[in-house]
């Protein structure tokens, strides 16, 4: 078996960029390149669903909650879409991993004991501070829940409750109010909302820093070649 060609950052970002500008066709890229025209795609899908980012090395895979993987098959498996085409909806990383999920529906497997996917996290305790840290974090990172919920041990469900909270409510709406009514909790506070649109611009800043590194890298390549 042919060990997988290892392809430039730059270069996937170029070509990712100039198929989404129609500038050239996947097949035509992918020839370039030297990679099969499906590589190519999923570069293209990556970056019109999650921008230069999401083509960026990751440290480990992403993991994605149980009820993500069964909508996304049931989609699938009723016509919906394309396997791609889910992928970029749900926003899966890579085709295989949904094909897996396929497999395992079909099988009448239980996806929690599937390896390589997302083991489903129980819901567990936590303190005010907490449920906190995990809304502005997930704020801080795009709403991605998933990776959020991974790192600070909570469930996906959990992550995705308590930022729409937060961003509704504020830091009141994330106490634990089991057995008190609705109306007995306080609207979101002025500073709270400034806070909220922090986090929400300093991650735009963040992506918009990447691509512009990114950008003068293909520039710098650019000039180099002519």
């Amino acid at each position: 078996m042919s060990k997988r060609k290892k392809i430039k950052l730059e270069d996937k970002v170029r070509i990712a960029k100039a198929c989404t500008n129609g500038n050239i066709s996947l097949h035509l890229a992918a020839e370039q390149l030297g990679v099969h025209k499906s590589v190519v795609a999923d570069w293209v899908r990556l970056y019109q669903t999650e921008g230069l980012g999401a083509l960026l090395p990751r440290k480990s895979n992403r993991r994605y909650d149980t009820a993500i993987k069964k909508a996304a098959v049931k989609d699938y498996l009723s016509g919906k879409g394309s396997i791609r085409e889910i992928c970029k909806i749900y926003k899966i990383r890579s085709t295989h991993q949904l094909r897996d999920w396929i497999k395992v529906y079909n099988g009448h497997r239980d996806f929690r004991k599937q390896t390589g996917g997302s083991h489903m996290t129980k819901g567990r305790e936590t303190t005010k501070a907490e449920r906190i840290a995990v809304a502005k974090a997930c704020i801080a990172n795009g709403k991605n829940y998933g990776e959020v919920a991974i790192a600070y041990n909570v469930s996906y469900q959990q992550a995705r409750s308590w930022t729409l909270k937060y961003i509704e409510s504020g830091e009141s709406a994330l106490e634990d109010r089991r057995g008190q009514r609705k109306k007995d909790q306080h609207p979101r506070t002025d500073l709270e909302q400034a806070q909220i649109e922090i986090e929400q611009l300093k991650h735009k800043l963040r992506m918009l820093e990447m691509e512009n590194h990114l950008l003068k890298k293909l520039e710098e390549i650019e000039r180099r070649r002519g």
